[in-house]
C-alpha cells in the first residue's frame, strides 16, 4: 500500500521518469512556485559577488563552477532539474521548462531569448484537457553556442563544439562539430 508520503511524490516520479504525469499537480506546483522565488533572489544579487554563485547553485540541481552567469529576468520550471558545466553563461529573457533533466556542458552560451522545452503535452484532445503532459530530458554538449530566441525541443542532444544560429527551432540531434540554422534547424556547415 502506498503511503502518503509517496504519494505526495508520486507525479514527480513519473515526471523524471518520462511517464506521463499531471502537470497542475499541487506538489509539482508548489515546487514550480519555489523556483520562481529562487529565480527573483538571484536576481536580486547580482551585482553582490559573495551572494551570486550561491544563489546559482540554490536555484539549479548543479553547477560546475563559481564562474555561471545568468541575467534576469529568466524562467524556469523547476530549476533543480538543471545541470550547469563551468563557466555556463545565460542571458536574459531566457526559460528552460526543465520537467525532465537537461544536462548543459561547459563552455556553453545562451543568447537572449533562448526557450529549452522538455515538456510535450498529447495530441489527443481528451488528454490534453485533463491535463496530463510527459517529459524528455534535453543534453547539450561543451563548447556549444545558442543564438537568440532558438528553441531546443524535447529529447534532443546537442554535440560538442556546435553553434545554433539565432531564432532556429532544434527538432532532433545535432552531431559534434556544426552549424545549425532554420525551422527546423538543419546542418549548413561543418567546422
Amino acid at each position: 500500500m502506498e503511503s502518503s508520503n509517496d504519494a505526495k511524490y508520486a507525479e514527480q516520479r513519473k515526471m523524471l521518469t518520462g511517464k506521463p504525469y499531471f502537470g497542475g499537480d499541487p506538489y509539482l506546483t508548489e515546487l514550480r512556485k519555489q523556483s520562481q522565488e529562487r529565480a527573483v533572489k538571484l536576481a536580486t544579487v547580482r551585482h553582490e559577488p559573495a551572494k551570486y554563485s550561491a544563489a546559482i547553485c540554490e536555484l539549479l540541481g548543479s553547477v560546475g563552477d563559481d564562474n555561471a552567469i545568468m541575467e534576469s529576468p529568466m524562467f524556469f520550471d523547476y530549476g533543480r532539474n538543471t545541470h550547469v558545466g563551468k563557466r555556463f553563461q545565460m542571458n536574459i529573457l531566457c526559460t528552460i521548462m526543465d520537467c525532465a533533466r537537461v544536462d548543459i556542458g561547459d563552455d556553453v552560451l545562451f543568447g537572449p531569448c533562448v526557450k529549452i522545452f522538455t515538456a510535450e503535452h498529447p495530441v489527443d484532445p481528451a488528454a490534453c484537457l485533463a491535463g496530463v503532459e510527459s517529459a524528455r530530458p534535453i543534453k547539450i554538449g561543451n563548447n556549444v553556442w545558442v543564438g537568440g530566441s532558438a528553441t531546443i525541443l524535447p529529447g534532443v542532444t546537442i554535440g560538442n563544439s556546435v553553434t545554433i544560429g539565432a531564432g532556429s527551432v532544434v527538432t532532433k540531434d545535432v552531431p559534434d562539430n556544426v552549424v545549425v540554422a532554420g525551422n527546423p534547424a538543419h546542418i549548413i556547415k561543418h567546422v
